[in-house]
This record gives structure tokens, C-alpha cells and sequence, in this order.
């Protein structure tokens, strides 16, 4: 197990990491995900041992393992700014570990060839990195970190300089290749569908700290609090302020809802109201959906989907829908909402329920 008790990082009176305390497992897959800053690629170096916390512990199978370098743990860790050797070939690039750990040749072929087969690399064994696409020198350095078998394997946005094809067939064989080694398997990615499609164990990431941690799947489908939520929506999370009342949800617009069930048992008062674009629909579903009538700002057709920016109230949305929907700028549409759906935030933006089921 990798356990980080209470570290924090500050670098010239700036706070990087402020007391995250996490516990990953081996044979995991575990992802960072946050925006650009929020503290990703800080977590990893001192996970890896490239940097030493200014205050809490690491430790690692029940030993203290604070302010040991790299050079002294089992830790294989890849950029999205590879690093290759350039005098060495693609071959001997993925066997340098292996010969480093005085291993023998056939095994060293063996394993080779079995990874350049896994990463498409088999016609570039032969070839000078300097001489491989930026795309094939990405894949050399993840070849060299799977056949390293180290027991924390580190990889911050690794897929980013990939085609679409190759980083989807990688995004599912990678945690099957690291949880299989029993290697504990760390990825950091600024994208919320690429952690959805990881799956294993996400901690959310802003400013520095991880505002929470758990299976993916929960931490999408019950953020603890707005700053999660935010974090875990691509497109971005739809909000809008609403007040609770004599049993019902009112907000902007003269909308007023039924509160559901779930949140009946909570106080009057002010709240915030999240949902993802997704479930916004041009037909009801649902006997207790209710219906928006919201102005079109702009639509953006990727083909199979279909990106609509909203004008609603005081606020703007964005809706998810699927097959193509060519709507004008200033046409105005009646869309419908489940309440089932909704997120509800107090005025510190925690969540006031921790829903159990929520619809996809």
C-alpha cells in the first residue's frame, strides 16, 4: 500500500499540495484528475521521490519512505513530455531497465518484443528515437515503464501526444497490463471522460487538494461537494440558484418543482442546483420531469453529438445531445429536465445528500 498522511508542499510561500492524506492499493488503478495546476504532477514527484514534502509522510508497506529518492524505490514514472535516450535504438531504449536490473538477454528479448507488439513498435525496433514520431516516441517510453515492472508506476496525461484509435485501445489495456503486475498504477489526466473510461479509483483535485477520493464511478455519480462536481464535468457542470419552500424547488424562470424525495427532509432556504448537460432533453422523460424554456446561443455538431450553449435566466448552459441538431443563435427551445438527476449544494457548496442511485 502507498499511504500520503498529511502532505502538503509549499514552494516560495506558495501552497502546491495542502494535507492530502490518500491510501492506494496495490494492484489499482488510481486517477488524479483536476485541471492544469491543481496539483497533479506535485503529488506524483513526491510519490515518485523527486520531491520531499514540506510537511506530512509517505510511506509504503508500512515503512516511512519520506525523503527516500528515486533512485531507491521500485517506481517507473512517465511524462507527456516523453524522455527517451537518443543514442540508444527503440530496442535498446525498452531493454535498459532490464539490463540495468541484470537480467538475462533471452528474457530481455522476450519481454522486448511482447511490449513494442502491445505498443504497435515491432517496425521501429531498429530505429533512433530522434527518427519516430512524437506519437511512437510517446509509446517507446511507456514500454520502457511497463517492462521495468516497478511497483508504482506513475503516468501523468502519458496518452496526450497519441492518435484517437491508439489512446482509446491503451486506455483499456493499460490497467489491465499494471493491475495484473500488481503494481500500484497512478494516472493524472485534466479530462473527466478519460477517467470515466480508466474506471479503478479517482481522487478530484483543486487548488492543491484532493476534495475527494473513491471509485470513479461514485465520485462522478456523488460528488461530495460543487468543486468535485465542477471537476468531474466536460462539458461543464449547469448550475443555478435555487430556493427550497413549502415542499417545493423555485428558481428563475418561474420554475417550480416538487422537491423529490430524497431531499425532502432538508431545511428552507437557498441552495445551488447542479446537473450535466446530458441530462437536459429535447423530450420528457420521466413522469416527473420538468420543462425549460431556454434561448440558443450557439451550437456546435461534432456528428454523433451535438454541443447546444443555452441562455437560461440570468445564467448560461450547455446540453449534450445526442445525433445532430442544427438550431439557430437566438431560436428559443423547450427542453425538459428529471429531477432524479439533479445535484443539490448548500451555501458552503457541499452536497446535502449523498444520493445512492443517480441516472447516468
Amino acid at each position: 500500500m502507498l499511504e500520503l498522511r498529511n502532505v502538503s508542499k509549499v514552494v516560495g510561500g506558495k501552497t502546491h499540495l495542502s494535507d492530502i492524506s490518500l491510501k492506494l492499493e496495490h494492484g489499482t488503478l488510481n486517477v488524479l484528475l483536476g485541471p492544469t495546476l491543481s496539483g497533479k504532477t506535485s503529488l506524483m514527484r513526491i510519490m515518485a521521490g523527486l520531491d520531499v514534502p514540506t510537511s506530512g509522510s509517505l510511506w509504503f508497506d508500512g515503512k516511512d519512505r519520506t525523503g527516500v529518492p528515486v533512485q531507491k524505490r521500485s517506481v517507473a514514472m512517465v511524462y507527456q513530455q516523453f524522455i527517451n535516450y537518443p543514442a540508444f535504438t527503440v530496442y535498446e531504449n525498452i531493454a535498459s531497465p532490464m539490463r540495468v536490473a541484470g537480467i538475462d538477454s533471452a528474457t530481455i528479448d522476450r519481454e522486448v518484443r511482447k511490449t513494442a507488439e502491445l505498443l504497435k513498435l515491432t517496425p521501429y525496433l531498429d530505429r533512433m528515437p530522434l527518427n519516430l514520431s512524437g506519437g511512437q516516441q510517446q509509446r517507446t517510453a511507456l514500454a520502457r515503464a511497463i517492462v521495468k515492472n516497478a511497483r508504482l508506476v506513475l503516468l501523468d496525461e502519458p496518452l496526450a501526444n497519441l492518435d484517437y484509435k491508439l489512446r482509446e485501445e491503451l486506455r483499456a489495456e493499460l490497467p489491465k497490463l499494471f493491475a495484473a503486475s500488481g503494481a500500484i498504477f497512478v494516472y493524472a489526466t485534466t479530462e473527466p471522460l478519460e477517467a470515466l473510461l480508466l474506471g479503478g479509483n479517482t481522487a478530484a483535485l483543486s487548488e492543491g487538494r484532493v476534495t475527494q477520493f473513491g471509485r470513479t464511478i461514485d465520485v462522478f455519480r456523488q460528488p461530495a461537494d460543487l468543486i468535485t462536481a465542477q471537476t468531474f464535468a466536460d462539458p461543464p457542470l449547469n448550475t443555478i440558484a435555487v430556493e427550497k419552500k413549502d415542499g417545493a424547488f423555485h428558481l428563475e424562470g418561474d420554475i417550480n418543482f416538487a422537491v423529490p424525495a430524497d431531499w425532502r427532509g432538508i431545511q428552507d432556504g437557498a441552495y445551488v442546483m447542479g446537473f450535466q448537460p446530458h441530462h437536459l432533453s429535447f423530450e420528457r422523460s420521466g413522469k416527473d420531469a420538468f420543462a425549460i424554456r431556454a434561448k440558443i446561443i450557439a451550437t456546435e455538431i461534432t456528428g454523433s453529438e451535438s454541443y447546444i450553449h443555452l441562455a437560461f435566466a440570468n445564467v448560461r448552459w450547455s446540453m449534450l445531445a445526442r445525433g445532430v441538431h442544427e438550431l439557430n443563435a437566438g431560436e428559443i427551445v423547450d427542453l425538459a429536465l428529471d429531477p432524479r438527476n439533479l445535484m443539490i449544494f448548500d451555501a458552503g457548496g457541499n452536497s446535502v445528500i449523498r444520493r445512492q442511485k443517480l441516472a447516468a
